[in-house]
């Protein structure tokens, strides 16, 4: 596993998990107005940026439990009394929860961005799906593995982008850090740096004991909801705000919004893990 990071500037530490198909730098807009008040460390999942597939997808326990390590890796670097914090956009706000209730003393605060919780109602029925080798069919795994994968060049491929789906309202800014950081160079031209079917692998996977792991985290965290998302996110956090740890707000925007409006994304960020 591989990523980037801030140099040390005795700043409070604030450790990002990025989405499924992205990586840490993909969000750079939103993080570079972070910098100012954070150091960062930036963890690209397996098989995302700049991070070896591994083989096998390992699942989103193990990934949780990659990322603890990293984590303590990197805190024998770092002055005891800096404060560290955890921040998280779907795919990597679960792993982030996960990493929280397997160590809660890890992070002093966290946020997650539009976190795909499962509730578990949807987490019987896909373990019932993926006895019977149903998952694998699941709709967004589907279209995950017949994503475009390769262009000729940047150009090009922030041309086809440009209005299309998912980057339909993300920020000019946003959609060029995508191909900034998101593409590899390759002999055919630029490719995908998640191929499509680790992506999938995700999209037809699910984390193992994830309400246990939920109600166990003990750190104040913020849930940022986006107002037009996946409507089970919504109910599963009207659910888990009722643990003491979590609080919720709504944003404006997608599930993307944090690439929609980075700076506004950043600001929300920082009033809440730098408030008293």
């Amino acid at each position: 596993m591989r990523g980037w990071r801030t140099q040390w500037r005795n700043k409070p530490v604030l450790h990002f998990l990025h989405g499924n198909g992205f990586s840490g730098l993909t969000y750079s807009p939103m993080l570079q107005s972070l910098m100012d008040d954070f150091d960062l460390i930036l963890t690209d999942l397996p098989g995302h940026g700049d991070s070896d597939s591994g083989g096998a997808f390992m699942g989103w326990n193990r990934c949780a439990d990659y990322c603890l390590n990293i984590m303590g890796h990197f805190s024998q670097q770092i002055s005891p009394t800096v404060p560290r914090y955890a921040l998280g956009h779907s795919f990597g706000g679960v792993i982030t929860a996960l990493m929280m209730g397997k160590d809660q003393r890890r992070f002093a605060k966290a946020v997650l961005m539009d976190p795909v919780i499962f509730s578990p109602g949807m987490l019987r029925v896909m373990a019932a799906a993926d006895l019977v080798g149903l998952l694998q069919n699941a709709p967004m795994a589907k279209q995950a593995r017949g994503r475009k994968n390769t262009w000729p060049d940047r150009t090009a491929a922030y041309e086809s982008f440009v209005g299309r789906g998912i980057f339909k309202t993300w920020s000019d800014d946003s959609l060029q850090a995508y191909v900034d950081y998101a593409l590899a160079d390759h002999t055919t031209g630029v490719v995908l740096k998640c191929q499509p079917e680790r992506e999938a692998d995700i999209f037809s996977s699910y984390p193992k004991k994830l309400w246990s792991y939920l109600k166990d985290v003990k750190t104040p965290t913020r849930i940022q909801m986006a107002e037009d998302s996946f409507p089970f996110i919504a109910r599963s956090v009207e659910r888990l705000i009722q643990q003491p740890a979590y609080s919720a707000e709504t944003v404006a925007g997608g599930h993307c919004f944090m690439m929609e409006d980075p700076k506004a994304s950043a600001e929300r960020v920082k009033q809440y893990l730098l408030a008293n």
